[in-house]
């Protein structure tokens, strides 16, 4: 069963490749659509561009990669934490302090996720003005990013008490 839903865990790396392409497409067509087009337009006397959409893709993709990035990080653990200082510790304690770090991650994203779907709901009704999207998606962005960092928390809770993968590792587990 473990291994037919394994690709799930790729949705989240994939979503934030695509937003990296978009981001970057989006910057190539602001910087040509403000500067070559827009001289164009006034040496030839031609009609303006309106390229205000493109801020509101670049806003959009920056709200969704910061919050399904930060939960990536948490599962790969590459969140900054201090080693030199925890790795002198006694592995009991050391234990404690990972397990006190990944509960705290655990409540941030359920934080988050929870005071993200307020803003949401409380946004329901606006629309962005380029694009006219409803802005509920882009408040659900946190609400996505807290649910990956609770789920990712607690499988690093996991992999700590299991003292198996990085994790572990980071708390004297010997995997």
């Amino acid at each position: 069963m473990r291994g037919r839903l394994s690709w799930l865990g790729a949705i989240p790396d994939v979503f934030i490749t695509v937003l990296m392409v978009v981001v970057i497409v989006d910057m190539l067509v602001g910087v040509f659509l403000r500067y070559v087009m827009t001289w164009i337009s006034a040496t030839f006397d031609l009609p303006s561009i309106r390229f205000f959409w493109v801020e509101e893709v670049g806003e959009w993709s920056l709200a969704w990669l910061t919050f399904v990035g930060a939960a990536v990080g948490i599962r790969r653990g590459i969140h900054f934490s201090v080693h030199l200082l925890i790795e002198r510790f006694p592995v009991p304690l050391r234990c404690a302090v990972v397990v006190g770090h990944c509960v705290l991650m655990v409540a941030f994203g359920a934080l988050v996720a929870v005071y993200g779907w307020q803003v949401a709901e409380l946004n329901s009704q606006s629309f962005s003005p380029a694009l006219v999207l409803n802005l509920r998606w882009l408040y659900l962005s946190s609400v996505a990013g807290g649910v990956l960092m609770v789920v990712y928390g607690l499988i690093a809770l996991s992999d700590v008490v299991a003292g198996r993968g990085h994790w572990g590792q980071l708390a004297g587990g010997s995997a």
